[in-house]
Parts: structure tokens; C-alpha cells; sequence
């Protein structure tokens, strides 16, 4: 385990050129799943966990480590299985997630594998858990899920998407009434938080599911002219997403002629100064960490209007 931390800790900076680092863990069966290592802050065995009234009955306790009270979250049960029961041999992920630290209780930890974006595919339809799933991918000839923390988190402490009153009376669209909002995320709960709060402005709102899929529309739109931002007022893209990346995205179009001049808004998860750092390098307008829909929707309009 001493392993993995070291591993976690010295190598959370492969982010870019569309590639990153998986870590795997099992809940209760033989499925494994992957999380970003960039989003880990911790793995350790599993602490001494304090029950406290009134949870969320998928939390399963709180737990105080280095001091700082963090939530544990059953994924197994989060995600329609089994609750892990052994406590005594699981694990904790603690991770960052929406300006938020969280624990995440799972049944074994494995290893840290190195992969790239194009090789994280979405998942496939029409199986149950397929709706806890914002991805998947193949290591060792064995299906890896990655998982929607957005959407368990938010199942579990709903987002409030509603940009304030003081806000909304300040947000104005004048001559981009004709623009569209364009988002990109794998994420469908996040998707529709996006698009909740920005809907306030006003315009039309088209949406993708990853950095390829947004990139390929984006270029059927500027078409017709030649210049996409006759048609897209400004891209709002998150960075983790299957088959193209955030980075990759924005890197794309800042290359291509009829997509350079749109504004791109980096909206994720992630956080820190190295995505600050990442953000100039392919050529974003901006960065927020989700999720703020005043933040949101202020830059959203700042960059229509720039």
C-alpha cells in the first residue's frame, strides 16, 4: 500500500496531451474500476468510522483523519450494490471532487496504470449500473469501469444550480442574443447543472458527452462560414472526458482556423496550480472549478461579450 501512496503522490501531474493515470479498486466482486489519480489525495486502510445522526444512509460514517472530518461513502452501495461489510480489510480513496473532500470506501486497492484518453471509451447502454458509469476502458483484456462521482455526490448532497437573484439581475447578453452556449461534459448529471444555471442568460444551449464529440459538432457549425463564433458565443468544457480531454479540446481548436477565435471556459473537478499552469499552456480563456453557478455564469457572460 506504502506503494501506491508513494505512486499517487509523485506522479498526480500526468495531466495533458490527452493522457492519464488510472488508479484501480474493487468494491465487493471481481470488477474493478478506475479513478483519476490526478483527484486522489489519500489511500489508506480503512480507520475507526463515527456513525452520527441523520446521514445519508449511503454514508457510512465520518472519518477524522490529520485534522479534518471527511464523509465515507459505501461506492458499492452508491452505485446499486452490496454494502461493503468487512471494514477491518477495505480501503479509503480521499478524494477532491467540486471544492469538496470525500472519502470513498472500497474493497480492495490495486495499482496505478497509465493510460491514455482515447483509450477511455463511453460506457455501453442499456445495462443498470451503465447510469453510474462515465466511462470505460480496457486493461489486461478486463473491462474497467470509471465511475460518476458527480452523480453519486449529487444523489447524495444535491448542487444547488441556481444562479442567485443579486446575479441574475446583473447578467446581460446584449448583441450575442443570436450566439449559442455550447457545454461539454460526460458527466450527464453535470450536463444538466451546467445547463440549469446558464440557461438564465438566455440563449440557446447545444451539449456534447466528450472532447471529440464537441470538437466534431463544433466544426459542422463553422462551416458555413468559416468562423465558428458566427454561430457559438463561447465553449464551457469540462477536462476529464472519454476519447478527448478538456486540454486536448481546447488545444484542438486554438489549432484550427475556424474555431480559434471561441472562447473556451475549463470547467472541472480537478483543481489546483497545475491545472492553472495547463490552462495557458493549450490556450483556455479560463478556469473555474466546478460547481458555482454565479462563477459560472458571470464568466460565461464575460466571454460572450469580450
Amino acid at each position: 500500500m506504502s506503494g501506491i501512496m508513494d505512486s499517487v503522490n509523485q506522479r498526480t501531474q500526468l495531466v495533458g496531451q490527452n493522457r492519464l493515470e488510472l488508479l484501480l479498486f474493487r468494491l465487493n466482486g471481481r470488477q474493478r474500476f478506475g479513478i483519476n489519480v490526478f483527484k486522489v489525495r489519500e489511500v489508506l486502510q480503512c480507520p475507526q468510522l463515527t456513525s452520527m445522526p441523520k446521514l445519508n444512509r449511503l454514508v457510512r460514517g465520518v472519518a477524522h483523519i490529520r485534522g479534518q472530518t471527511i464523509s465515507v461513502i459505501d461506492l458499492s452501495m452508491a452505485t446499486g450494490g452490496k454494502r461493503i461489510e468487512d471494514l477491518s480489510t477495505a480501503f479509503i480513496i480521499i478524494a477532491e471532487y467540486n471544492r469538496s473532500v470525500q472519502g470513498f470506501l472500497v474493497g480492495a486497492v490495486e495499482r496505478i496504470v497509465n493510460t491514455n484518453w482515447d483509450a477511455i471509451m463511453p460506457p455501453p447502454q442499456g445495462t443498470g449500473r451503465a447510469s453510474y458509469l462515465t466511462a470505460v476502458t480496457e486493461i489486461d483484456n478486463e473491462l474497467i469501469e470509471i465511475l460518476d462521482v458527480e452523480k453519486i455526490l449529487n444523489e447524495i448532497s444535491p448542487l444547488n444550480t441556481d444562479v442567485s437573484e443579486d446575479v441574475a439581475g446583473t447578467l446581460s447578453v446584449a448583441g450575442s442574443e443570436d450566439k449559442i452556449i455550447f457545454i461539454a461534459d460526460d458527466s450527464s448529471v453535470a450536463r444538466g447543472q451546467v445547463k440549469k444555471a446558464l440557461t438564465t442568460l438566455g440563449l440557446e444551449i447545444e451539449m456534447a458527452k466528450n472532447g471529440l464529440e464537441a470538437l466534431n459538432r463544433l466544426k459542422e457549425l463553422a462551416a458555413p462560414t468559416g468562423d465558428v463564433t458566427d454561430k457559438v458565443g463561447v465553449l464551457v468544457s469540462d477536462i476529464e472526458m472519454p476519447e478527448m480531454d478538456g486540454y486536448t479540446l481546447t488545444a484542438e481548436i486554438k489549432n484550427t482556423p475556424e474555431l480559434k477565435n471561441l472562447h473556451v471556459i475549463l470547467h472541472t473537478s480537478l483543481s489546483g496550480v497545475f491545472n492553472q499552469a495547463m490552462v495557458q499552456k493549450v490556450g483556455a480563456d479560463d478556469f473555474i472549478a466546478k460547481f458555482h453557478p454565479d462563477e459560472l455564469a458571470t464568466a460565461v457572460q464575460k466571454w460572450l461579450g469580450d
